[in-house]
């Protein structure tokens, strides 16, 4: 792209709007807004796993909104409004974000009502929606890890094995592990009884929920998504001089965010395949809801998948946060997690075919999307976007990176179902 450097001028607007746009934001709260409580869960959890299935009785509180929504929209007119040409990537950033952080809103001031759904479907996709480079959809990738997880004996019961470790203890362990990557004090390691997820990452605050037990799995893939992407993008993005919104997650980069910190998952070798089916389970989930499975319904269908009484109403209960249970309506966030991911990693490749290891590094120096990665690369040379001042440990070996995407690279060009067994034996 060849976008002249902006004036002195222009960088002072656009951060003038900029901070316009965090003040707008702070009211909306998405999951907060859509959270059932944690009594809710716990009364829920003990009739569900004595057979005695009724639809939860959810409330929410519904927020006022519109003068958020007004002060959006005004900030998208003044960033570019609905005329994309020739619009600075700066403008289109403020604009595009703005415009999610609108749609945001929208759905939380329809909170517990089917309204909720198309909004969600907006900001996070649907279940169906293709996978960029491919024929194939969301959901047909989400049946694809599902069937092979049930090939490969690879049960979610699994994820119980070896020594279960509390969460205190597994506070103090992740603390002094990331006391000695950022700095002590920089990220503080909570347990929260509130918590629905079984984690949860700020830019300083790392949240763990509390009464759980976890596994040594649980622990890499909290270090490698959540601090090593999460908190970490975000703190990388308080240093940014010029947008300081950059340190905080708008729902136009969601998928971006969690699609990376699953690839980061994979790439440190924090995953496992029943990971995988957990997050292709709730994407089948969503399509369930769609079509009308009313909650009962999907809490039996992660129960018949091989989860837990607790995992498969927690599941359940992602899908229908913010909607009514009866059937027919969904909370979408849960279906960026493989689309986000199969996008990153196409992204990955993409860029290592291009020679462009330094967009792979820009992507962590705030909560960017993909396409800010390259609309704003004149502001990465020009200095007015800082690098990243943290990289994930995975990042910092680019060699062993670049083995790594080279290698699937090459090989995803091997049509397996050409492939006869007899061919691969070698030798006498």
């Amino acid at each position: 792209m060849n976008t002249p450097p902006a004036s002195e001028a222009q960088l002072l607007r656009c951060a003038a709007l900029d901070q316009r746009l965090l003040a707008a934001v702070r009211e909306i709260r998405i999951l907060p807004t859509v959270a059932w409580p944690a009594s809710l869960e716990a009364e829920m959890i003990r009739a569900y796993g004595k057979g005695r299935f009724t639809l939860p009785q959810v409330t929410y509180t519904r927020p006022d909104l519109a003068a958020v929504r007004a002060e959006l929209a005004a900030i998208e007119a003044a960033a570019g409004g609905n005329d994309p040409q020739d619009i600075d990537p700066l403008d289109d950033y403020l604009r595009r974000t703005a415009e999610s952080w609108r749609i945001a809103a929208e759905m939380l001031e329809s909170v517990g009502t089917a309204a909720v759904t198309a909004p969600s479907i907006a900001l996070y996709g649907r279940p169906d929606d293709p996978i960029p480079g491919s024929q194939r959809s969301n959901l047909d990738a989400a049946r694809y890890f599902v069937e092979l997880a049930n090939e490969l004996g690879a049960d979610l019961l699994a994820d119980d094995s070896g020594v279960p470790i509390p969460a205190d203890s597994l506070r103090r362990d992740v603390a002094a592990t990331l006391d000695a990557f950022f700095g002590e004090g920089v990220i503080r390691v909570e347990v929260d009884p509130e918590l629905t997820a079984k984690a949860a990452a700020g830019a300083t605050r790392i949240r763990l929920r509390g009464g759980t037990c976890f596994t040594e799995y649980d622990r890499h893939q909290l270090l490698a998504h959540e601090a090593f992407v999460h908190s970490l993008t975000a703190l990388n993005g308080r240093r940014q001089p010029l947008l300081a919104s950059l340190a905080r997650t708008s729902p136009r980069v969601t998928a971006t965010q969690e699609g990376l910190a699953v690839f980061a998952e994979l790439m440190s070798g924090a995953i496992d395949i029943a990971r995988l089916k957990r997050i292709s389970l709730r994407i089948v989930a969503i399509d369930m809801a769609l079509n009308g499975a009313n909650f009962v319904e999907v809490y039996q269908y992660f129960s018949a998948c091989g989860q837990s009484v607790a995992d498969s109403f927690h599941s359940a209960q992602r899908v229908f946060r913010g909607v009514p249970l009866e059937g027919g309506a969904a909370f979408a966030k849960d279906n960026v997690y493989l689309s986000g991911l199969l996008t990153v990693h196409t992204f990955f490749r993409w860029a290592l075919k291009q020679r462009r290891m330094d967009l792979l590094r820009h992507l962590f120096a705030g909560k960017l999307a993909l396409h800010d990665v390259i609309s704003l690369q004149p502001y990465f040379d020009s200095g007015a976007i800082l690098p990243p001042r943290w990289l994930p440990p995975w990042m910092q070996h680019m060699h062993g990176l670049a083995g790594k995407l080279a290698f699937s690279l090459f090989i995803n060009g091997i049509q397996m179902e050409n492939v006869q067994a007899d061919e691969l034996v070698v030798g006498m």
